[in-house]
C-alpha cells in the first residue's frame, strides 16, 4: 500500500496528533517526494487523521512566588571551652587533638587536613575554628573562640576585613 502524498500542513497536523498528552505518537506520516514530471499536489480525497480526546488539563503553574517557610534566626550557641591552649605551626594532628581535644568535624584531601572546632560564635563569626594541616603539620589556623590561640600568623586574623584573595597577590593585598 502506498501512502498518499501529503502537504507540509497535513504532515505537521499528523505529527501533532496527541500533542496535549505525555505520550508521543507511535508513527507519523513521512513526506513522499513527487515522481519526476508530475505536479506535487495533494490528492483531492486525502484522508483526515482521527483526533483523539484531549488529555486532561494539567494544573496551571503558580503565578505568584511562594514565600519560603519562616526560619528561626541563626544564633550562636553558648560554648564553654573544655580543652584550651595554643596551637603552634609545625604541630602534628595528634598534638592539636592533645591540646584542643577531638574536633567536631575533620576533612582530609590528599596531603591536606582540616580540623574544625567549636568556638561559640559559629553563626556570628561565620566559621568554626579551623586548623589547617599539610602533610600532618599545622600550617595555618582560623581562631575565634576564647581559649583557643594560634601562635603563628593566621591567614584570617579576627580584625581582617573580609575580601576576595586575588591570584598572584599575598593574602589579597593589592599593593595600594
Amino acid at each position: 500500500m502506498r501512502w498518499p502524498r501529503l502537504t507540509i500542513a497535513a504532515a505537521l497536523s499528523a505529527a501533532l496528533i496527541g500533542c496535549g498528552s505525555d505520550e508521543q505518537p507511535e508513527q507519523t506520516a513521512a513526506l513522499e517526494p513527487a515522481a519526476p514530471g508530475t505536479p506535487a499536489e495533494t490528492p483531492p480525497a486525502a484522508p483526515t487523521p482521527e483526533i483523539s480526546e484531549p488529555a486532561p488539563a494539567r494544573a496551571a503553574p503558580a503565578t505568584a512566588m511562594q514565600q519560603p517557610a519562616a526560619r528561626a534566626p541563626v544564633v550562636d550557641e553558648p560554648w564553654t571551652p573544655t580543652a584550651t591552649g595554643t596551637v603552634d605551626p609545625g604541630m602534628t594532628r595528634s598534638d592539636v587533638v592533645g591540646t584542643w581535644g577531638d574536633p567536631v568535624a575533620e576533612r582530609v584531601t590528599g596531603t591536606r587536613g582540616y580540623l574544625y572546632y567549636r568556638n561559640g560564635c559559629e553563626a556570628s563569626c561565620g566559621t568554626f575554628d579551623v586548623v589547617f594541616l599539610e602533610s600532618d603539620q599545622v600550617v595555618d589556623a582560623i581562631v575565634r573562640g576564647r581559649g583557643h590561640t594560634y601562635s603563628g600568623v593566621s591567614s584570617s586574623p579576627p580584625n581582617r576585613e573580609a575580601r576576595p584573595t586575588l591570584p598572584g597577590t599575598e593574602m589579597g593585598a593589592t599593593g595600594a
